[in-house]
């Protein structure tokens, strides 16, 4: 539900500023919560591009990760469709 302390250490290290910054997660059920928003706040002169979340698994179930088999086709789908929407070339 948050950013990573490893990202947010890269960051913070980093001036990224007039660079391109494209968000992505993986989750277990949560969503993003506030990573994509920390992103913002931590790169305010990037041109931060909309990201991406997709679930691997439900950890409430006990299923941490699954990408495979029909998962994993509609993750790829997914994932063409929304570089395609942010304007990255995808063949």
């Amino acid at each position: 539900m948050q950013l990573p302390p490893p990202i947010k250490s890269f960051l913070k290290q980093y001036d990224l500023r007039g660079t391109t910054v494209i968000p992505f997660n993986t989750n277990a059920g949560y969503g993003t919560g506030s990573s994509f928003k920390t992103i913002k706040q931590l790169c305010p002169d990037s041109n931060i591009l909309e990201g991406f979340s997709t679930k691997g698994g439900i950890e409430k179930e006990g299923v941490y990760f699954v990408m495979e088999g029909e998962k994993q086709k509609q993750a790829q789908t997914e994932i063409k469709n929304w570089l395609k929407k942010i304007g990255i070339a995808f063949e």
